[in-house]
């Protein structure tokens, strides 16, 4: 129960919400196991009842979000030959990016045990990057085999720039939410080289005499 005396349903989700609230709002430093329940408006113990520590909370929730990100890869797959390459990249890395993904990719960066427990979770690279630039190259790839891009189009070059370009487009949050249009035109500029005919400016299909 929790304090208000409403019954917790799912308390690794209000845990794993909370902690995204806290991260979106005040940054890794601010995320403590404290904060985390306060966020939730649980007891303090609820967290260490369901998790050996904190770091295994933070590995659990980045696990979570990794999973979440396959649901993207899927659609994102789905969408080659439909609308434009371009188009498609661009919505694809805004929704990955406009999520608490920033945010966890900061949080693991900021963390050694949190990195070390994820290794041991069979995570490499820097989680969410690597699936995100995984996902990338197999859409560029499935385009490629479409026509749509280049035959030629090196598509595990360019789905880790891809990623890191529109990584550090978000990182700046200063300047707040870049706009459709600033992701736009950095997908551009990385892959408007490759991608065929009417979808960019890269090189058109060749034609064959006779």
């Amino acid at each position: 129960m929790t304090p208000t005396g409403v019954a917790l349903r799912d308390v690794r989700r209000q845990l794993f919400d909370a902690a995204e609230r806290v991260l979106l709002r005040s940054g890794p430093s601010a995320l403590t196991s404290r904060a985390v329940t306060e966020e939730a408006g649980v007891a303090k113990g609820v967290l260490h009842r369901h998790f050996a520590d904190f770091d295994a909370f933070l590995a659990e929730l980045v696990l979570d979000r990794v999973a979440r990100q396959e649901e993207r890869a899927a659609a994102l797959r789905a969408s080659a030959g439909t609308g434009t390459v371009v188009d498609n990249l661009a919505a694809a890395l805004t929704e990955l990016f406009e999520s608490v993904a920033v945010a966890v990719v900061a949080l693991i960066t900021s963390r050694d045990p949190l990195r070390a427990r994820l290794r041991e979770a069979g995570c490499n690279g820097l989680p969410l990057l690597t699936e995100a630039a995984d996902a990338t190259a197999a859409y560029l790839a499935a385009e490629r085999e479409s026509g749509r891009v280049a035959a030629t189009a090196d598509v595990a070059v360019l789905a880790p720039t891809l990623v890191g370009a529109a990584h550090l487009l978000f990182a700046d949050r200063e300047n707040g939410v870049p706009s459709q249009e600033a992701v736009r035109r950095t997908v551009e500029a990385v892959v408007g080289a490759v991608v065929v005919g009417e979808q960019g400016r890269g090189p058109a299909r060749p034609r064959h005499s006779g």
